[in-house]
Order: structure tokens, then sequence, then C-alpha cells
């Protein structure tokens, strides 16, 4: 009687530390599974932020060149207008200024008095002033 007693024993005890193992291989099995997927979402997480970051790259690069050449425009502007020949244009066009040796004419032009129907005012149009022309003449004193 006591062979098969400790047949089974051992049995069992070996059946036991079978189990162990088995659910030792099984619980490190999961592990590792779950720390591949964690993995793969990090990876596929980290590529398409890289693909956007590349993407902002590409135009925020556009947008330094767009900005460098407005610079040199209004750089090359800037150098046009400090001139004294642009600044005398200036004062001669906007200002309606004459030069040291010029006389300043402006001939004024009647307005075309506005018409108005009595009967339809919905189709009433109403006329602007047309701009006073300027007239230079540069006559040596």
């Amino acid at each position: 009687m006591k062979k098969p007693d400790l047949i089974e024993k051992t049995q069992e005890k070996n059946n036991k530390r079978k189990n162990k193992i088995r659910f030792y291989y099984s619980f490190l099995t999961i592990v590792l599974l779950i720390c591949l997927v964690q993995i793969g979402i990090s990876a596929f997480n980290n590529i398409t932020k890289s693909i956007s970051y590349h993407g902002k790259i590409k135009k925020m690069k556009a947008l330094n060149q767009q900005a460098y050449a407005e610079n040199r425009r209004l750089k090359e502007e800037l150098e046009d207008f400090s001139s004294l020949k642009s600044l005398e244009a200036i004062a001669r066009n906007n200002l309606k200024m004459a030069g040291e040796d010029e006389v300043l004419v402006i001939i004024n032009k009647p307005q075309t008095p506005q018409v108005t129907d009595t009967k339809n005012k919905k189709t009433q149009k109403t006329h602007k002033p047309k701009p006073q022309k300027q007239v230079k003449q540069k006559t040596k004193l």
C-alpha cells in the first residue's frame, strides 16, 4: 500500500509543479504579448507623428522662404523711397508741390449736375464728382 501512495504523491507533486510551470509560462506569454502590442502601437503613433511633423516642417520652410522674399522686396522698396528722386516724385504727385524752378498750375473743371428722377427713386444713380486734374508746367526763371 505504501508504494501506490508514494507513486500517487509523487505524481501529484509532479502535476502541481507542471501546473505551476504552465501557469508561469502562460503568464509570461500574456505579458510578452501585451508588451509587443504596446510596442506596435507606440511605433505606429511615432511614425504618424513623424510624417505629420515632416509636413509641418515643409510648410514652415515654404512660409519662411516667402517671408524672406517679402522682406527683400520691402527692403528694395524702402531703398527706392529713401532716394531723393522718389521723395520729389511723391511730393509732386501726392502733396501738389513744385520744385525750385517750377510753377504749379491746377485747373478745376466744373462738376456735372446730378440728374434726379422723381418718379422712380430706386433706379436713381448718384454721380461721383470727377477728380481734379493736376497740370504741372516747368518754367525757368
